[in-house]
């Protein structure tokens, strides 16, 4: 049949979506392009632009007839029974689709000192600043990720004049500090809540019974080790506080009690 009688409803194209992968065959090529072979009902057409990145003069430099070829979708005209393809493999994310807030993942592609770049799939990888690596202190990036990783991040801000991207790794973890905190605080509570009956007495004997097998405490982290130790300082602050504001009582009281005694035996 020849391509002039060719009538595809358009619903059939509809379902066609731009990006949309294929692997096709060529079926002839001509100075504007070539004509791709997709599995459909009407042949697709790939602009000479469209052949590679790089500038192309002649099709047949990149291209043959019965050469098969991966392609993508660019447009698709129902109405016109045509469809547009490319052999430049399209962006995952186009600027207008990235947005402040997004969590992508991504792939290393470089390391710096003052930071790591990310493909996201975009026309440019995006910057995880060192400090937005991770919540603790790091010297070196190479430290926490290599090359080649593959990573979850945060977008945090993208200047699209600029085509920069700005990415945040420690954005998507919650701040150890934290963390330990709400479960000191919740521990804590829990023991103030208990009467105080029930605090003070002493525990009930209990039965003869076999010895239990000694259990190994966990190995309290540096950061809980940190904590305890800002807490056990506050109140030995707080103590060291109200012993000395006693002693300047006490020592006022007895100044108080010599002058009114000195006054009492002077002559009058």
């Amino acid at each position: 049949m020849d391509e002039a009688t060719i009538n595809v409803p358009n619903n059939v194209l509809e379902e066609i979506k731009a990006k949309q992968h294929f692997t096709g065959k060529v079926l002839k090529t001509t100075l504007a392009g070539a004509i791709v072979d997709i599995g459909m009902p009407v042949p697709g057409i790939v602009h000479i632009s469209q052949l590679q990145k790089e500038p192309v003069k002649r099709v047949e430099d990149v291209v043959q007839q019965g050469q098969e070829v991966e392609v993508w979708v660019k447009k698709v005209y129902p109405k016109k029974q045509r469809i547009d393809l490319t052999m430049v493999k399209p962006l995952d994310m186009e600027w207008r689709e990235i947005e402040p807030e997004m969590v992508v993942k991504g792939t290393v592609s470089r390391l710096e000192k003052f930071g790591a770049f990310v493909d996201i799939g975009a026309e440019r990888p995006g910057l995880v600043h060192i400090s937005e690596i991770t919540h603790d202190y790091i010297k070196n990036v190479s430290d926490v990720i290599k090359e080649g990783d593959e990573v979850e991040v945060k977008v945090l801000d993208v200047d699209r004049k600029k085509k920069q991207i700005k990415l945040s790794m420690k954005a998507l973890v919650e701040k150890p500090e934290k963390v330990l905190q709400e479960v000191f605080q919740e521990k804590f509570e829990r023991k103030d809540r208990a009467p105080r009956e029930n605090r003070d007495a002493r525990p009930a004997p209990k039965e003869a019974s076999a010895p239990e097998e000694p259990q190994e405490e966990p190995v309290p982290t540096a950061m809980e080790m940190a904590l305890r130790f800002a807490m056990e300082r506050h109140k030995v602050e707080e103590t060291e506080n109200y012993a000395r504001k006693k002693r300047k009582n006490k020592r006022d009281d007895l100044e108080d009690i010599l002058e009114r005694t000195l006054r009492h035996k002077a002559p009058r």
